[in-house]
């Protein structure tokens, strides 16, 4: 029986999509377009039509459909999905200039990216979005590899929240990630089920960035691939 597959598109600079800006603009919907329009700084905008460009091209080319025809909407909690076509699933992240995309069939799925930045509230983010096993196993470290130790369980629970669909409000504390090993967790939330459902991915990206994927089908191929 063949694994399921998770690709992952990546680019490490999203702004080097900027001369297809027109073609990415012309595909989004009036929502899409309306909520471009409320950033204030050219940046910022140029970088969510760019971005959300890319995702409609990309699931164009799962569904064999125009980029510009397909619809997207969100539940509740803002999580987007195909209401034509259920049986894909895909997820959205990006970090300063960096942004990944996972698509699959047939699961829940949620990706986070992160750029460190340094910071020096480690403690009191630990103390607010760490389980007590989390935080006994990063006080266990060593000073100097905490603060990536954190990012690395920091976009575990995002990718976590992110594929259940219900965001944040979930409590990240109580989206607890097994210590002894770090593909799996001790225990989730109630709306997420078992915590045996679930497996996390962990994404290989440069030095100083951070990603994973989450998803409730076990032992998935993750492809890593560039956006074209």
């Amino acid at each position: 029986m063949n694994k399921p597959e998770i690709k992952v598109y990546y680019t490490a600079s999203v702004l080097s999509y900027t001369f297809r800006l027109s073609g990415y603009q012309a595909v989004l919907d009036k929502d899409e377009l309306a909520t471009a329009e409320r950033f204030s700084l050219p940046e910022f905008k140029t970088r969510y039509i760019v971005s959300h460009g890319i995702l409609r091209q990309l699931l164009a080319e799962f569904l064999h459909q125009s980029a510009a025809n397909i619809r997207i909407a969100r539940t509740d909690f803002g999580k987007p999905f195909l209401p034509d076509y259920p049986e894909l699933s895909f997820n959205m992240s990006h970090s300063g200039d960096i942004m990944a995309i996972a698509i699959s069939y047939q699961c829940q799925l949620g990706i986070d990216v992160e750029c460190y930045k340094t910071r020096n509230t480690w403690e009191g983010l630990v103390k607010k979005c760490f389980a007590p096993e989390e935080s006994a196993y990063w006080y266990s470290l060593d000073t100097a590899d905490r603060s990536r130790a954190f990012y690395q369980f920091w976009v575990k629970k995002e990718a976590f929240v992110k594929a259940v669909g219900k965001g944040i409000t979930l409590g990240l504390n109580k989206c607890v990630i097994n210590p002894d090993k770090l593909s799996s967790f001790l225990r989730v939330p109630e709306s997420g089920g078992l915590a045996k459902r679930w497996q996390i991915y962990v994404l290989d990206l440069a030095e100083n960035e951070f990603g994973a994927v989450v998803c409730d089908r076990k032992d998935a191929v993750l492809h890593k691939i560039p956006i074209p």
